[in-house]
């Protein structure tokens, strides 16, 4: 097993616009979230570890019931220091979804644990 693969990136979307806007506009959501996060750590150590095995990178996406949990949970990673960047869709003003760093699954699972696959 690669150093690469055990790391893991979560992102938990609002399941409210999960449900109600059309997919591609949440994937959309991840993705700025994502490529946000993605380019605020390039330079940390696990970043650039998980983007050498680009082929075998581990993502997992995962649903909070609304805003407020995302917010809730932002509150949480930071008090942590767990890097992740929590995506406000504008002029909505919007919280959508939050993208973590990739983490060691077991530095962060205990956060995101509470939180179901989305589906």
């Amino acid at each position: 097993m690669s150093n690469a693969s055990r790391l893991v990136q979560y992102v938990v979307v609002n399941g409210e616009i999960a449900k109600t806007w059309p997919k591609g506009a949440v994937i959309a959501q991840c993705c700025h979230a994502v490529s946000a996060i993605s380019h605020l750590y390039s330079s940390d150590v696990d970043t650039i570890e998980y983007f050498q095995d680009l082929d075998n990178m581990h993502k997992v996406v995962l649903e909070a019931a609304d805003a407020s949990k995302l917010h809730s949970l932002s509150e949480v990673l930071q008090q942590n220091e767990i890097k992740h960047k929590l995506w406000i869709e504008q002029p909505e003003n919007l919280a959508t979804c939050i993208a973590l760093k990739p983490y060691k699954k077991e530095d962060v699972q205990k956060y995101v644990k509470k939180f179901k696959l989305l589906s």
